[in-house]
């Protein structure tokens, strides 16, 4: 079976750059699906909006939870690591930056002292 050839981000389209930046910028790496459809801006922006779109309907756990379904029926191990990845971090970064902005003000713990010898 032959293969799609994935590009690399240098080789993508100028009108697909900004839209592979705000994926990087959000996940913090380009997975090969965005850099495949970002051959063509036009298809990257649609992909886009509409993950956008899903974003407002959709939870970050519910949406893993079905892209790991999704990609068990399909059988596509490089799917399901990357998302059991996202659902690993993306909830629990967003668990924990929710817990540190409800917490209220943080009270700095004192330290010990260095183990200097007094004077």
């Amino acid at each position: 079976m032959s293969r799609i050839a994935v590009p690399n981000l240098e080789d993508v389209p100028e009108g697909s750059k900004e839209g592979l930046a705000a994926v990087y910028a959000q996940l913090g790496v380009v997975p090969n699906l965005f850099r495949l459809i970002a051959s063509s801006p036009a298809a990257l922006t649609g992909f886009l909006n509409f993950s956008g779109a899903l974003k407002k309907t959709l939870d970050v756990k519910t949406r893993e939870r079905i892209a790991l379904a999704v990609a068990q029926v399909n059988g596509c191990d490089y799917c399901l690591s990357a998302h059991t990845f996202l659902a690993t971090n993306l909830s629990s970064a967003r668990r924990r930056s929710r817990r540190i902005a409800t917490a209220g003000p943080v009270t700095p713990r004192r330290t010990p002292r260095s183990h200097s010898p007094a004077r």
